[in-house]
């Protein structure tokens, strides 16, 4: 009982210091691991080695951090490697013979997708790669990587909380503070100017979420782009953490979904009473492994049982399922995923895919909108200042003898 009332009073806010650490924690290594399975992707690879891999990596990570002590941690996200003209992530499985034999193609565009978890609180961060690209990346993959890496620079600027940032007397901050947050209408029509910049467009239905403990799917959500009209629900606050993520697409952002297998599922927070035994027992593996963070059929124990036991776990809603969705014109998609934090001092990213080299990607198109522009020089932070340490009154007579060593001190401390 003295451990579920400690649980029950734990505070799980940034308002605690120990969550953003461990946040920190846990990007750490979806960074780490996110530029390993980076360098695995090479032309030739199998898919499902890199995925295993990765997924090898992401545990020998997470047992390094939080030792004997009573946390729970874990993957957050499987390693998924996305093809070209896939837009969500892709993971097949060593028992899908033809699946399990694809393998990466010199020049396309893939999405690499992974997190982990500690205590509850998932970091999950996607990068796209061009197979290959050594150099200087050209033609319309330059347009495709440029494109996905300025809309989400805009997102992530968009996202920061009215007048958070405002600088000036206290009136001028007070009426920044009032403009409105944009709506999702208004963020999608800002965020096609800059992929149309550059002949792309929005991928459909590309949502970010809030990420609570436990929760990478919370009651708020950014939908861009959305075909059917459906629309997202809340706006950032300070005090949140949440998954942002971009989806361009070198093809009309239309998607479908493709005939391969839905691999990644999640547990729902919805009861029924299975009734297979396959079923019963891969739904125990799940909560005691992922919790309620997605997982792959291929990390259980034996993926074959896996395979027939989900079906009855979907059919009853105790697992979601991720279908695979590609472009519809089969055109390459890029997929940006950040972790970020927003507080008082701005919009933090938490774990985000590398900064791009934009020394490399070479492109004949650019954006020309003034309103873009202008949103893009924005900072996502205030300026951290350096701190001046407090020091202690000395007598005169040692105050000029000390003075080298507080200097030392202070860089040390900086």
């Amino acid at each position: 009982m003295a451990d579920k009332k400690e649980t029950e009073e734990t505070d799980y806010t940034l308002n605690n210091p120990d969550t953003l650490t461990k946040y920190r924690s846990a990007a750490a290594i979806s960074e780490k691991v996110l530029a390993a399975v980076s360098a695995l992707c090479v032309a030739g690879e199998k898919i499902v080695t890199i995925c295993e891999k990765g997924d090898k990596l992401l545990e020998e990570e997470i047992a390094k951090v939080y030792r004997g002590k009573k946390v729970t941690k874990g993957i957050s996200h499987p390693t998924t490697v996305s093809p070209s003209s896939f837009v969500t992530p892709y993971t097949p499985l060593t028992s899908d013979t033809a699946e399990a034999e694809v393998a990466l193609k010199e020049g396309e565009a893939i999405k690499i997708q992974l997190g982990a978890q500690i205590d509850g609180l998932g970091t999950i961060v996607c990068d796209t790669v061009i197979v290959g690209a050594s150099g200087e990346v050209t033609g319309r993959n330059a347009d495709l990587l440029l494109a996905t890496h300025y809309a989400n620079e805009l997102l992530l600027r968009l996202m920061v909380p009215p007048g958070l940032l405002a600088t000036g007397t206290d009136e001028e901050k007070a009426k920044a503070a009032k403009v409105k947050a944009p709506s999702q209408s208004q963020i999608t029509g800002l965020l096609e100017k800059v992929v149309k910049s550059y002949e792309c467009n929005l991928v459909e239905h590309t949502t970010s979420w809030l990420f609570e403990r436990n929760e990478i799917e919370g009651k708020k959500k950014i939908i861009l782009a959305p075909g059917d009209g459906t629309k997202g629900e809340g706006v950032p606050e300070v005090g949140e953490v949440w998954g942002v993520e971009m989806g361009v697409s070198l093809g009309s952002g239309k998607i479908k979904n493709f005939e391969n297998r839905a691999t990644l599922h999640r547990r729902t927070n919805l009861t029924y009473a299975l009734k297979r035994p396959s079923s019963k027992k891969i739904l125990t593996e799940v909560v005691k492994k992922f919790g309620t963070f997605p997982f792959s059929l291929r990390q259980l124990e034996d993926e074959r049982d896996a395979k027939v036991g989900v079906v009855e776990c979907v059919r009853g809603n105790v697992f979601r399922q991720y279908e695979v969705v590609g472009d519809k014109d089969n055109e390459p998609v890029g997929r940006l995923l950040t972790t970020i934090a927003i507080t008082k001092n701005g919009l933090q990213k938490i774990a985000a895919p590398p900064t791009l080299d934009l020394s490399k990607i070479k492109s004949d198109k650019k954006i020309t909108d003034d309103e873009v522009l202008k949103i893009l020089e924005q900072p996502l932070a205030k300026e951290s200042k350096p701190k001046n340490k407090k020091k202690k009154k000395k007598p005169a007579k040692k105050a000029a003898a000390g003075a080298d060593d507080d200097d030392e001190s202070d860089d040390d401390e900086e």
